[in-house]
């Protein structure tokens, strides 16, 4: 029996996901200390289990009351898109707090450091070489996503295909790059401020471009099974605006820490 509301507000149903979560996160959390203390790892690898098929089964239902049961109305999606914004607002401010970090340390490098930046005995990466072709593989993956976008919203189902297709091979592109240059990297994030701020800095934005990546695959596969139209399409929107956030953090590390930083 379909009920009818007189509001165009979710009331969101009760749902056992925020609870395992919870279970999932303090069981990652105690899993880490056990880990650091102990070198034992199977309560970690339980912790993100509990908290993989949560995800898993969470984002399911949202996608359910989304896309089949009509409960994300216009008044609906204009929430999610505040909240979006609010979130990336956050995320800037995130990535501020290690720019700060760098530039406080650079900008008037103490005695520890040798009075000089890079501090000495810190070999730096050549801005010229891989952290160049990372950006231009991030350049051109916010042409390809957007490219998507304005597919998508034409009706073109072929070219929002291909487009997305490209986009996530960029991401697991840039991904694989930048462990490379990890795994040959002259220094460690033990190796002064520097390699503290490098690591943490161009570690984080790492992370952040395997989820987005993971958000344009989901994004990928609800596309072949046809989820999204013309103007029902926010999951897709927002793994968007993700994605050009991603891209405008690393032009302003590539500037600051690469080129102008070595």
């Amino acid at each position: 029996m379909k009920i009818h509301s007189n509001h165009p507000y979710h009331l969101v149903d009760p749902s056992p996901w925020p609870l395992t979560g919870s279970i999932g996160a303090m069981t990652v959390t105690s899993g880490m200390v056990l880990w650091f203390h102990k070198n034992e790892m199977y309560l970690f690898y339980l912790g993100v289990l509990i908290l993989l098929l949560t995800m898993f089964q969470w984002w399911r239902d949202i996608v359910r009351e989304a896309t089949f049961q009509g409960k994300h109305t216009i008044k609906v999606t204009e929430g999610l898109k505040l909240g979006m914004i609010l979130f990336i607002i956050s995320e800037v401010f995130f990535f501020i707090s290690f720019f700060w970090a760098f530039f406080h340390s650079s900008l008037a490098p103490t005695i520890e450091l040798g009075m000089t930046w890079p501090p000495k005995g810190i070999k730096t990466f050549n801005p010229m070489e891989i952290p160049l072709l990372n950006t231009m593989i991030l350049l051109c993956s916010g042409i390809t996503v957007t490219w998507a976008h304005h597919s998508l919203m034409n009706g073109m189902h072929d070219q929002t295909l291909k487009a997305l297709i490209m986009t996530v091979t960029l991401g697991l592109y840039f991904t694989a790059l930048q462990a490379y240059e990890y795994m040959e990297a002259p220094f460690c994030i033990s190796d002064s401020v520097y390699g503290s701020t490098f690591f943490m800095s161009t570690g984080f934005h790492g992370i952040h471009v395997i989820i987005g990546t993971t958000f344009l695959m989901v994004c990928l596969l609800r596309h072949l099974k046809c989820h999204f139209s013309k103007t029902h399409h926010f999951g897709f929107e927002a793994a968007a605006w993700y994605w050009h956030f991603v891209d405008v953090v690393w032009l302003f590390l590539y500037i600051s820490i690469y080129w102008w930083g070595s």
